[in-house]
This record gives structure tokens, C-alpha cells and sequence, in this order.
């Protein structure tokens, strides 16, 4: 059939056995389209056990920057006999199936209307290597130099890239690019190459990195001043606790000594991992943990201890699918309530909601100073899809005249010189937020004694009702402070009146944009967004959504955890904030979200008159 020639602008996919050592070539596959210069999204979809189950690769190659999941799949590599009935219904029409064909595909499993393009990878390796593990490795090697063939990419920028890969490694350079070669010529061999989808060469990315949302974190807690941290493994969290070890060797060594200027320690649990940073932080240190869904509901009870003494903490929340263990190697918003609310009683944390690695590099170090500022847990909200999936990210900019921010600390010249009583939850300015002390300041003043239970302004035992009224008001007046203090909401306003409005948040963002753009373009729909960065929500949150009559709320949850936030914050009317829901565990597309808005506008737009709001 004849097809327009397409460039730069599909997804492809990518079918495995987890364990076969096929996420190496995976990934050369799509930093080389990176390094041509051509704007890439993959994501990771793999499963919760070591090796056997199928995982699945998706890269989304877009030479005009959307960068959210945009939903279908127009080449399918499909190297798992377990899976391929399922991957090959996953193509859309007019797409390619790329197989490796040294067994015949059954009959039942061809379709008409995609071109299905078998390539014999195990014969050809079994030709040339005795080995089976290398059969294995190498295989997966050669079905990336048959996608290079197919889509008429520059052979150099792969040899490039393995010659990168393994510096040092000398002698697995020559192996791996006649692997790449080899599958590139079988490919040229066997079928009329390029294809109708092609990579060509742009200059679209810049100065932009690749990198994941948990290095970006873990290099933020490095920047944000943390030098102590305490963590319980859980996926998908491990790697931001892994990533601040290797920059912590990097940058927190002595030069003189080779002394360490920094701890990490593994706790046996997350109830431990909370308690070491709670009284770390205590001390004066900067100290956080990492965790995900579970663990977060271990550490309610010290979330609500630090809470109530003030005591400053940070927590960086890579979230998974819920509840329980749920699937712990899928992506969802799902503890946006419960980090909100952490702990029984009236509780209200700081939340942070990033949406890019370089939010989470600067959100995770604006954490330190707001919990300190504060005086109180910070919770950073990432989750699984930003965490452990490579993000294209502007690179991070640190000035190095920054100053940390301590909050309010009294020191021993203060101390010395007050003739007043001290009182740790004396509010001196009115603002909510009291003056501290790090232990051992003066030899006389400054002491008090921290607790979780109800107390005075001069930390105090008491049960006296309007003690603890008062104390809980200022607690809410240090939070109305708060909230001028986190980071404004980011609101994109349309060229002409609108009445309807999109909130988002964290990883919603890529394809709620995405959506947004081709309602335009394609629906002449205009809409406004804003992105919401924070908890607590500043005065513009409140005003976005009073200007709208209606406004969808675009989250990856089933209980519309941001709507419900909202209505609890402001009690807006409940049929004015409209849920968009994703929660399959996958990535939330920008098809699914222009879709979900194009059709309840035009099923609620019953008159011209009405319709005009919208359009």
C-alpha cells in the first residue's frame, strides 16, 4: 500500500522477557534518536518480579517536544512469544509488527491491515554465537541495528554510543557494534528499508539531558544541604537514596582527609528510617528519607510527631499503585490525601508536587529550607513514572551564592542577651512560627523540653483546653504562612474568554498540555491550565478556579485525591471541579485527556449559546 512518509513523530514499543538483559538495548536505541538530536519519552513498563514476566519498552519520539504518553502504538518490536497476541492487537492500523521470524508467526496472529516484517535473530545468532548467553545479549543488540536499517538512522551514532558505553571496556566495543551491523544488514537483506516511519536528524533538544526524576532528587538532597539520610528499600523509591550515596562520594567527601561528611543509614524498617531523620533533624542536621506508598503509611504516626514538636523533616514520596502492595512497579498520583493528612489529628504538611527532573532537583532542595523555615515535614511527591523513567529536562542551575535557610534559630549571643523567658512555641512575630533551638546552644538558656503531647508556649505538659486551642491555632496560622511561601501554581491563560478551566499536577502535566494544544488545534477548543506546584494552595489556586464555572481536575488516582483536596481546602461546589481520572498503573495519555474533555463539553453544550463558552 502506499504510505505518507512519516519523521519524528511516532511511539514505538518495545516487547520483552524481563530478565534477558534487552533494557541495555532498548535504551541504545533511544539515546541514539536523542543524540540526532530528535526529542524522545520513554517509559519503563516492566514487573514486579526478577525475570520471566513480560516488559514492555514505549518510546515516544516527537520532533516538536510533546513529551507526555501519547496513547497508540505505531511499531511494535515483538520479541515475546508470551505476549505477542496481545502486542500485536496493540498496533494501529497502518503500523509495523517487527518480529524475530526463526519461528514462523501462527497463522491466527496475522493481520491485513499492518506490515508485519520478520527478521530470523535466533538463527542468525545461533550462526554466530556458541555462547547462549551471549545468543541472548547479542540478540537483543541486533534487533536495534534492524530498527536502525528500518528507519534509516546514522549507523555512527551507535558505534558512538558503545564506544561510550563501555570506556574501559575495551574489548566489548568490536562485539557490540557487529551486532548492531549485522542486524542492520539482515534488515537491508529482507526488506524494502527505510519504512514509512523515519529518524532524521534534528537539532530540536538543545542542551537538554536525559535523566531520571530520582538521580534529579538525589542530587537536590546534595544541593539542599542533606547530610544525613535514613531509608528502608521499596520500589520505586531505592534509587533516589542510591543516587545521593554516589553524589555524596562526589561531593560530601573531606579533600584533606577522604573523610566522609556525611551518613546513610539502611534502617530495618520505615518506622526506624523516620525516627533517624526526626532526630537528626532535631540535632540541627538536614536529614531525609525515601519512600513510596507503603512506607508512607508506616510513618504516619512520626509524621504526626514532627509534626506537633516542629521538628523539621523531608520525605520524598515516589508513588506506586495502591493500596497495599498494589503493583509496585506501576506509576499512580495516590498519596496525594494521605501525605496531606498524614497521621491521626489535625494535620496539614507541606507538599510538592514536581512534574520534571529539574523540579525535582530544585523542589527537593527547596525542602530542606521550607521544613526548616517551617519547621515542620516536607513531603516531596514524585512518582514512579518520573522517578525511574528518563526524562528530556532542561538542565539544573544551582547559584552558588545561595544561602540556606535555617528559619528561626536562636543562637547563644541571643540567648545570652534575652531578658525575657524563653518559650519554644512563644509566636514573638505573629506569624505562627516559633523560635527554635539546636541542643547544646548556651550552657544555661534555650532548653526545652520536646514532646508529643499538648504543651504551652514554653513546651509545658498541659491538658488545659485553651492551651491547646491556641496551640493548634497558630499551627494553622504557621500554615496560612506557609502558603505564601511554596511554590505559585503555573497558570496558562488562552487568548479569549473562557469559562472552563484544567488543573493538573505532577506527571499530568506533559499530556494534559498535549491534549490541551490539539483541543485547539484540531476541536477548536481553548481552555485554560494551570498546573498546581504546592501544598498548601496559594491565593492563586483559589482565584483560578472562582474565574471558571467549570474546571476538570486531571489526576491518576480513582478517588480524585487533588479534587477532593480542593473541595476540603476551599468548599467549592463539588459539581464545579469535574474528575479525570487514569488509574491502570500506565502513564495517563494525551489522547485519553483531550478525549475525556472533547466529549463531556460537547455532551454538556446543548445550545449555541452555551456552546460558545467553549469554543
Amino acid at each position: 500500500m502506499k504510505r505518507d512518509i512519516i519523521i519524528n513523530k511516532f511511539v514505538i514499543k518495545f516487547a520483552n522477557v524481563n530478565g534477558t538483559g534487552s533494557a541495555s538495548a532498548n535504551k541504545l536505541f533511544s539515546r541514539a534518536v536523542f543524540r540526532m538530536g530528535v526529542p524522545i519519552s520513554p517509559k519503563n513498563i516492566f514487573p514486579s518480579n526478577i525475570q520471566g514476566l513480560p516488559t514492555w519498552y514505549e518510546v515516544r519520539i516527537n520532533e516538536n517536544g510533546f513529551l507526555g504518553r501519547r496513547g497508540g502504538i505505531d511499531i511494535m518490536v515483538g520479541m515475546n512469544p508470551q505476549s505477542m497476541e496481545r502486542d500485536l492487537k496493540e498496533v494501529e492500523k497502518g503500523g509495523y509488527f517487527v518480529y524475530d521470524s526463526t519461528k514462523p508467526l501462527p497463522p491466527e496472529l496475522r493481520r491485513d491491515d499492518i506490515d508485519i516484517l520478520g527478521v530470523p535473530l535466533t538463527d542468525k545468532c545461533r550462526e554466530m554465537y556458541d555462547d547462549p548467553r551471549q545468543r541472548q545479549l547479542f540478540r537483543n543488540i541486533m534487533y536495534v541495528g534492524v530498527l536502525a536499517a528500518l528507519f534509516d538512522m546514522e549507523l555512527d551514532v551507535f558505534k558512538q554510543l558503545i564506544t561510550d558505553q563501555f570506556k574501559g571496556k575495551e574489548k566489548l566495543i568490536a562485539p557490540n557494534v557487529l551486532a548492531v551491523e549485522t542486524g542492520y544488514n539482515l534488515a537491508r537483506e529482507l526488506h524494502d528499508c527505510p519504512i514509512a516511519y523515519r529518524i532524521e536528524r534534528r537539532d530540536n533538544v538543545g542542551n537538554k539531558i536525559l535523566i531520571d526524576g530520582n538521580e534529579a532528587c538525589g542530587l537536590g538532597a546534595v544541593y539542599g544541604g542533606a547530610t544525613v539520610s535514613a531509608w528502608y528499600p521499596i520500589t520505586p523509591s531505592t534509587s533516589v537514596i542510591d543516587n545521593y550515596a554516589r553524589y555524596c562520594r562526589k561531593f560530601r567527601m573531606d579533600p584533606e582527609t577522604g573523610d566522609k561528611n556525611y551518613a546513610i543509614v539502611q534502617a530495618e524498617d520505615e518506622l526506624a528510617a523516620i525516627g533517624m531523620v526526626i532526630g537528626a533533624s532535631w540535632n540541627g542536621a538536614r536529614a531525609f528519607t525515601a519512600t513510596s506508598g507503603p512506607g508512607l503509611s508506616l510513618m504516619n504516626e512520626f509524621l504526626g510527631l514532627a509534626y506537633f514538636a516542629e521538628i523539621p523533616s523531608v520525605l520524598i514520596d515516589v508513588q506506586r499503585s495502591g493500596p497495599s502492595t498494589g503493583m509496585p512497579t506501576r506509576t499512580q498520583q495516590s498519596d496525594v490525601l494521605p501525605a496531606a493528612y498524614a497521621s491521626h489529628g489535625d494535620t496539614k504538611h507541606i507538599c510538592l508536587y514536581p512534574s520534571t527532573p529539574k523540579e525535582c532537583f530544585e523542589y527537593t532542595a527547596m525542602a530542606f529550607d521550607l521544613a526548616e523555615r517551617f519547621q515542620t515535614p516536607v513531603i516531596v511527591l514524585s512518582d514512579l513514572d518520573l522517578g525511574m523513567n528518563d526524562n528530556m529536562s532542561e538542565p539544573f542551575e544551582w547559584d552558588d551564592a545561595k544561602m540556606y535557610d535555617r528559619g528561626k534559630v536562636y543562637t547563644a549571643e541571643d540567648l545570652e542577651n534575652m531578658s525575657e523567658r524563653y518559650g519554644r512555641y512563644l509566636d514573638v512575630d505573629g506569624d505562627g512560627v516559633t523560635y527554635r533551638t539546636y541542643p547544646g546552644t548556651h550552657p544555661t538558656k534555650g532548653a526545652f523540653f520536646t514532646r508529643g503531647t499538648s504543651k504551652d508556649e514554653y513546651a509545658i505538659y498541659t491538658e488545659n483546653g485553651e492551651k491547646y486551642i491556641e496551640n493548634m491555632n497558630r499551627l494553622e496560622r504557621k500554615w496560612q504562612t506557609a502558603s505564601t511561601y511554596v511554590p505559585k501554581p503555573i497558570i496558562r491563560k488562552t487568548d479569549k474568554p473562557c469559562t472552563v478551566g484544567v488543573v493538573h499536577y505532577g506527571t499530568s502535566e506533559a499530556s494534559t498540555l498535549e491534549a490541551l494544544h490539539h483541543l485547539n488545534s484540531l476541536h477548536g477548543i481553548s481552555l485554560d491550565s494551570m498546573g498546581i506546584q504546592a501544598f498548601p494552595f496559594s491565593d492563586e489556586v483559589g482565584q483560578f478556579i472562582e474565574e471558571h464555572e467549570y474546571v476538570f481536575v486531571v489526576e491518576q488516582n480513582r478517588d480524585s485525591q487533588m479534587r477532593t483536596l480542593l473541595i476540603n481546602e476551599y468548599e467549592f461546589d463539588p459539581e464545579r471541579l469535574v474528575p479525570l481520572l487514569h488509574y491502570d498503573g500506565s502513564p495517563i495519555t494525551a489522547r485519553y485527556i483531550r478525549h475525556e474533555i472533547r466529549d463531556w463539553i460537547l455532551q454538556t453544550t446543548t445550545s449555541p449559546r452555551r456552546r460558545s463558552r467553549f469554543y
